[in-house]
């Protein structure tokens, strides 16, 4: 499948976010996240930081949307797209799902703990009261390569 420009140079941020939060805090899994308004412009970033501030919630999806709530002085991320590098789990869904995030775009596919279509599907349950639109594999293996380099150092 092939997705647009814009989005896969998000996806290269994303990416970056990642590899400079595993420079600066090793522990932490390197997922990086990219907000993107309606009209393609980068609202916020972020990367993982559980281990940087020894917060469970500190995925890096969190980290991004929270950015973008402050920038636009609104929790409600209407018409936004989130891109991450991996797959969000049940916590990052349920968030991305209460924000109203219109779609997410991811890498990697988490088939330990996704919530977006491996595992479970919290993003398009038709029980949810809002409705993600989900698109994977975007530069999935550079995405997976990361991680793997990440845990392979960890064994």
């Amino acid at each position: 499948m092939r997705v647009e420009p814009a989005i896969e140079a998000h996806m290269r941020r994303a990416i970056e976010l990642a590899a400079a939060a595993a420079e600066r805090t090793p522990a932490d899994v390197p997922v990086g996240a990219v907000v993107v308004a309606p009209d393609g412009t980068e609202l916020a970033e972020g990367a993982n930081e559980r281990e940087l501030h020894a917060d469970p919630t500190g995925h890096a999806e969190l980290v991004a949307m929270r950015a973008a709530a402050r920038a636009t002085g609104d929790w409600h991320l209407d018409g936004c797209t989130l891109v991450v590098t991996l797959e969000p789990c049940a916590m990052c869904a349920g968030a991305i799902a209460q924000a109203r995030v219109a779609r997410v775009v991811f890498g990697a596919w988490d088939d330990k703990a996704g919530a977006a279509g491996s595992v479970v599907d919290l993003l398009r349950d038709r029980r949810m009261p809002h409705r993600v639109e989900v698109v994977g594999d975007v530069l999935a293996g550079e995405c997976a390569a990361q991680l793997r380099e990440f845990f392979a150092d960890k064994r």
